[in-house]
């Protein structure tokens, strides 16, 4: 939590201000109490309505400076709190985005979601009520002590025991409660995990008739959190009426002995309204402070899970990627750039009239183990591709077809083996500088919440409209654009709501054919797309400007079988290579997914 602190640093003369102006107005309030004194022992006594005038009218100025003090502290403590968590939440985003998919399979999706909201929203409120209160409160407490033993000695001893009291008590129940909150949005994590996947799933839950199941486990997750809030909760609860007690206790012995006193003539009438009314102060700061630290519980708590979230080290470093993944074939960082080619031998290399001719993108014995995964999901992937080539990637459903082209780009590192593209290890290549290379279509479309022109745009967002439209004659989405009124400004709904799963898959095609990428990936992407839209594309796929490298992955053979070259795939394992002919030929894997598709001849 203490890390967080650091985007207070541009705030610091608010942080400063706040609690000063609140320690002001606390001053002006240790004050009214000797003006009620005043009151009743010169005024009330000698019976001078001048004097009582007099007096009221300076607690009234005392109140409205106070007032003011308030105002002034409260403004300067919201806008602390309100930069803060901006601050927070851009470097918390920013964080995640430069997170690879191991980390973000690793952290999940849901607890990533509560962490940049419901917890960064605790922090920012705890840091408002910090700034306004956490010296205000004490001050007062140890102040109207001080006040105490300014009038009379042995009565202000009560102040002396019931402070010490009183704060034990306090925070005895912070260091209880503290570990309960933890735990408390550990299962609110569960409870919006579980509700994310039923409203995105909803379709699959009412097909398969789910509904019931999935309200058990629902009430199931949301029974345990309750059931730990209230548990917290109670003992959150015992802090009000035990703090009460004790004031009460020491009002009541206070008043005893101020009676003593008064009958012997130590101390006056004012002087016992005063100590009752510093009691009273007491009284109201300390449960403000209860309260307040209630507060800093939970904001602890939520503080130390975005920290967590913000220590996580990617492993994919933006700039050069090569420290830990390699760190664990016994390499020390850097030591690769002594042991291969670095960038600096290859632009001399590149520079030089070369006879060879280097693939464009080439496997070298590749093996990919998902992080906690007990066995490897690619092993001993070996082959190599040449400029403008076309690769088709098939195999049955978990084969590893998507796991082997997110190795490309670089959304997980191979865990044996290396990745080349244009001759250079993809982890000597910046993230920036690699995937200006990569255009990538995933499994599942996903357009965002604007317009379609904006949306086409996150391909290159200096694209010129004639650019959009020949990405979109490539994909076969121009009709997909011209139905709609606005055309290119034709408002997308969140997800892409208002468009068919087909229409959804040729525009996110174009989004990366905008980009005019070198090597371009469609992982299943044209799963929606009819026989004849399907053939359609891949045929001006072939005839792009610029003869990008494609790699197909699909599951259906006609999508692929006029490919250069078709790699499948069995159990993350090379089953066969070659074109459609060789491999109906020669591997028993690709002739029974052709044969299952197409009737045997």
């Amino acid at each position: 939590m203490r890390k967080l602190l650091c985007f207070l640093r541009d705030y610091k003369k608010e942080s400063v201000l706040a609690p000063l102006f609140k320690m002001l107005e606390a001053s002006f309030e240790l004050i009214v109490p000797l003006v009620v004194t005043a009151i009743i022992d010169v005024g009330i006594a000698q019976k001078d309505s001048g004097y009582i005038l007099c007096m009221c009218l300076v607690m009234v100025v005392l109140g409205m400076i106070g007032l003011a003090c308030s105002v002034t502290a409260q403004y300067f403590a919201a806008k602390a709190a309100a930069g803060f968590g901006t601050k927070l939440r851009h470097q918390l985003f920013a964080h995640i985005q430069g997170l690879s998919f191991t980390e973000i399979d690793q952290v999940g999706t849901s607890t990533l979601i509560t962490r940049m909201t419901s917890d960064i929203n605790q922090v920012q409120s705890a840091v408002n009520m910090v700034l306004r209160l956490f010296l205000r409160s004490p001050f007062i407490v140890f102040g109207a002590m001080v006040m105490a033993f300014t009038i009379n000695v042995k009565a202000a001893l009560v102040f002396a025991v019931t402070i010490p009291l009183l704060s034990l008590v306090v925070f005895g129940i912070m260091a209880i409660s503290i570990p309960m909150y933890r735990k408390v949005q550990e299962r609110l994590d569960k409870v919006l995990g579980i509700t994310r996947e039923n409203l995105t799933g909803a379709r699959v839950i009412r097909a398969f008739h789910k509904e019931e199941e999935e309200k058990s486990r629902f009430e199931e997750s949301l029974e345990s959190l309750t059931f730990m809030q209230n548990h917290v909760g109670k003992v959150s609860a015992f802090l009000n009426p035990v703090t009460y007690v004790i004031i009460n206790g020491a009002t009541v012995m206070l008043l005893y002995t101020g009676a003593v006193q008064v009958d012997g003539g130590i101390l006056t009438q004012g002087e016992v309204v005063a100590l009752v009314n510093y009691m009273s102060q007491i009284l109201v700061e300390l449960v403000k402070l209860a309260n307040l630290i209630v507060l800093i519980t939970k904001a602890v708590a939520c503080g130390n899970r975005v920290e967590s979230v913000l220590e996580i080290q990617s492993s994919m470093p933006k700039e050069m990627g090569l420290e830990s993944p390699l760190a664990g074939q016994g390499m020390k960082p850097g030591a690769a750039n002594e042991a291969q080619p670095g960038q600096k031998g290859l632009d001399r290399k590149q520079g030089m009239e070369r006879q060879e001719k280097v693939p464009k993108v080439q496997f070298s014995h590749v093996g990919l183990a998902y992080q906690g995964a007990g066995a490897e999901s690619l092993s001993d992937i070996d082959f190599s591709v040449e400029k403008g080539e076309t690769v088709g990637i098939i195999g049955g459903t978990g084969s590893g077809k998507t796991s082997l082209v997110h190795l490309i780009p670089r959304f997980y590192d191979a865990t044996k083996g290396e990745v080349l593209v244009d001759g250079r290890n993809v982890r000597e290549y910046s993230l920036e500088e690699l995937r200006r290379k990569v255009g990538i279509v995933m499994q599942r479309a996903v357009l965002f919440q604007g317009t379609i022109r904006e949306n086409l745009c996150w391909g290159r967002q200096d694209a010129t409209e004639e650019e959009l439209y020949q990405a979109l004659d490539t994909a076969q989405a121009r009709e997909v654009v011209e139905g709609k009124d606005g055309k290119l400004d034709a408002r997308v709904e969140q997800g892409g709501k208002n468009f068919s799963g087909g229409q959804r898959q040729r525009l996110t095609i174009a989004r990366a054919l905008v980009r005019k990428p070198e090597i371009l990936i469609l992982d299943d992407s044209a799963s929606a797309l009819d026989y004849a839209t399907d053939a359609r594309l891949r045929k001006a796929i072939r005839e792009m400007e610029g003869s990008p490298t494609v790699f197909i992955v699909s599951q259906r053979t006609s999508s692929i079988q006029h490919a250069d070259k078709i790699i499948v795939l069995d159990d993350g394992e090379v089953a066969g290579m070659g074109t459609h002919e060789q491999l109906i030929e020669n591997c028993q894997v690709y002739r029974e997914i052709y044969e299952s598709q197409y009737k045997k001849a």
